[in-house]
């Protein structure tokens, strides 16, 4: 017997999802249990596993918004033939005789539950011709006082199906019913300014008197559509599994990087004449945030089936931005190494990462994770947590800006950091801490030359 699977309600804000994709293709065989399609809400992104084991069926395709409690697919038996739908089952008239149009009939319809199997669609007359509806339709129609010459059929042939009531229900304005007869006396369709918002007798008098404008035509509306591309939808799935799972919480500092400016300025030709490379601020800042984190290593703890592991290896991944998206090449042992190696390290990975060569081996097994927006003029912003990672630095613009030095006022390079972590796994004093520490081996970064 045939297994319907139905969208479920996920919350009581909840009335619609959106079929973001389908895991396995129609026709595959699936166990019960099994992840078979994602979900898009409200509010997020969910996995829909299979009510039951069998072969699927897709009757509603990706990328449609459904209401909830709607039939999107079945799971049949082996041998089992899909139940008939509106797109399946054919509609076909009975050719007229030489008697007139008034002998035309509609052939048997299938239906789509038990008990109407053998059901007659009936005719519904139309301007040019006659168009048919399922039993099922008419009588909730009746039961709505839904107007079926109003409603567009989207069954073979227009035949009006019970959805395609349920459909046109939905898309029409709460009245009340002295509002509704109101609007029925002036011949006009009331919209509302909140959506599903109820509409009264003194609402619909105020559009009678001021008529509304008409909408601009849908084709003036479109959009150019653009696929989500494998990249962004994985950057999409962590981005929302970080927000869903960690308990985040940012703390952010105010540091005076002059010094740090001044020794960038004083061995970065050196470096490129060895690497080939100019000195980068996100080498520096991989250096001096290796060093804070051999102090401090619970920032790299990470949480694995309800156990705190926290690594012995200070792997920080640098954000790249790329055509693709965002890619985090990974830097390992920071700790050990000097300032020319990283240096070729970072320009051999992101070359990698704009070219497209990159691999998932050069992208795992990050600690720690840097993000760096000052090329871009930001000068403070809220990371995500790289997961599995608890914790992530973003740096913001290093600008001129007047600060107390010496205490005496003056102009001195200034950078805001903002530091995200999993509350989760550290509290806020020991996060505060290392934030701290990393904010002194900035103003104080000559520790890197030993």
């Amino acid at each position: 017997m045939a297994t319907e699977i139905i969208l479920p309600t996920l919350g009581e804000t909840m009335d619609e999802g959106t079929i973001a994709r389908w895991l396995v293709p129609s026709g595959t065989t699936v166990s019960k249990g099994q992840p078979i399609a994602e979900i898009e809400s409200n509010k997020a992104v969910f996995e829909l596993e299979s009510p039951a084991s069998g072969i699927l069926t897709i009757t509603k395709p990706a990328g449609v918004t459904v209401p909830i409690l709607t039939v999107i697919g079945t799971i049949l038996t082996p041998g089992e033939t899909p139940p008939a739908t509106g797109a399946q089952a054919a509609t076909t008239a009975i050719p007229a005789s030489t008697s007139g149009p008034m002998e035309q009939a509609a052939t048997a319809q299938p239906s789509t539950t038990a008990g109407e199997a053998t059901a007659t669609a009936e005719a519904l007359p139309v301007p040019g011709g006659r168009r048919f509806i399922s039993p099922r339709a008419r009588r909730f129609a009746q039961e709505k006082g839904v107007d079926l010459n109003l409603v567009v059929g989207s069954g073979p042939n227009g035949r009006v199906e019970e959805r395609d009531v349920r459909t046109y229900l939905e898309s029409q304005p709460r009245l009340s019913p002295l509002a509704r007869k109101i609007a029925a006396e002036a011949g006009i369709v009331p919209s509302p300014a909140i959506p599903r918002a109820r509409l009264m007798r003194a609402d619909v008098a105020q559009q009678v008197a001021r008529p509304i404008t008409p909408k601009p035509q849908e084709a003036e509306l479109s959009a150019d559509v653009t696929p989500l591309g494998t990249i962004r939808r994985v950057i999409a799935q962590r981005m929302t599994q970080s927000a869903q799972t960690t308990a985040s919480v940012t703390l952010t500092t105010e540091v005076d990087a002059t010094e740090l400016v001044h020794l960038r300025e004083q061995i970065k030709d050196y470096v490129a004449q060895q690497t080939g490379e100019p000195l980068s601020y996100n080498v520096l800042l991989a250096r001096l945030v290796a060093i804070a984190l051999h102090e401090f290593p619970y920032m790299m703890s990470q949480l694995k089936d309800d156990e705190i592991h926290t690594p012995t290896a200070v792997n920080i991944g640098i954000a790249v931005d790329t055509e693709r998206g965002l890619l985090v090449p990974v830097l390992r042992n920071v700790e050990n190494k000097g300032l020319i190696a990283l240096s070729q390290e970072v320009a051999a990975l992101m070359k990698k990462a704009r070219d497209g060569s990159i691999t998932a081996d050069d992208m795992t097994g990050g600690t720690f994770t840097i993000t760096n927006l000052g090329m871009y003029g930001v000068d403070a912003f809220t990371p995500l947590i790289n997961l599995p990672e608890c914790a992530i630095l973003g740096v913001g613009r290093i600008g001129q800006r007047p600060a107390v030095w010496q205490g005496q006022m003056a102009i001195r390079h200034m950078v805001v950091l903002s530091l995200t972590f999993d509350h989760r796994l550290v509290d806020g004093a020991p996060a505060a801490r290392f934030l701290q520490r990393v904010a002194q081996l900035i103003q104080n970064p000559y520790v890197v030359l030993l």
